[in-house]
């Protein structure tokens, strides 16, 4: 049992490597052991661990969270500028072998590298253009190692292409068919793939690296493209 999980392991290890410039796993739990991260948005900070997330369609509506002297905090999802959690169980392993990749000069400076490196999970509360409205909303960022010039986001409700997995956790393919991306510190519209042959050419236009390398516009690639787009920024 022990060399199969070994092999499985190092299966997974080595096709993340391959596909090193992916979205991050989305995180749907998060340990309630591991000391979380959340700065407020008057500029305090609380650490503490995480006794419950309430969620609305898919969207954090409040947390729960203990701090260390053993008070407990109830805060709404607007309350929170930006915060680090840890995920818990196979989400905890996609998180840590995700984060291998050569894309990381391109991150973020404002993002806790370390938070990263060690698998916690990063939300930001951001302008999110819903059809005709903005609003404000939690996300869940998932390219932080590449994300200095464009932001993707987990779209709660977005379905899932073809995957091949190890246990539960999804190595190639499994991309979502839509995302929410922010690009030039405009707020995050959704993405799709039935959309994106279209959406291609409006989006990247100002980077030859992209036209020229992707003219296929394969939505397998978003991530390649929003990096090569990053170089081209440099």
């Amino acid at each position: 049992m022990k060399i199969k999980l070994t092999a499985l392991m190092a299966a997974f290890i080595g096709l993340t490597a391959m596909n090193a410039q992916q979205f991050l796993t989305p995180t749907y739990s998060h340990s309630g052991k591991k000391t979380s991260y959340i700065t407020m948005s008057d500029g305090s900070e609380l650490q503490g661990t995480i006794k419950d997330i309430d969620r609305e369609k898919g969207l954090i509506e409040y947390i729960k969270i203990e701090d260390g002297a053993g008070k407990k905090h109830k805060l709404d999802a607007e309350e929170i500028q930006y915060m680090y959690l840890p995920p818990s169980g196979a989400d905890k392993l996609a998180q840590k072998t995700a984060f291998l990749t050569d894309a990381q000069k391109w991150n973020n400076d404002k993002l806790n590298q370390d938070f990263l490196s060690q698998g916690y999970v990063y939300y930001v509360l951001t302008d999110v253009k819903i059809k005709k409205k903005e609003s404000k909303l939690l996300m869940q960022l998932l390219n932080p190692d590449f994300s200095k010039e464009v932001q993707v986001y987990f779209d709660p409700f977005a379905k899932q292409t073809a995957s091949v997995g190890v246990g539960s956790v999804n190595v190639v393919g499994g991309n979502a068919k839509s995302y929410y991306v922010s690009k030039g510190g405009a707020p995050a519209v959704k993405l799709e793939k039935k959309a994106y042959k279209e959406e291609f050419i409006p989006l990247w236009k100002s980077c030859d690296a992209v036209m020229e390398k992707y003219p296929d516009a394969s939505w397998s690639d978003l991530a390649q493209h929003v990096l090569t787009y990053s170089e081209c920024q440099e």
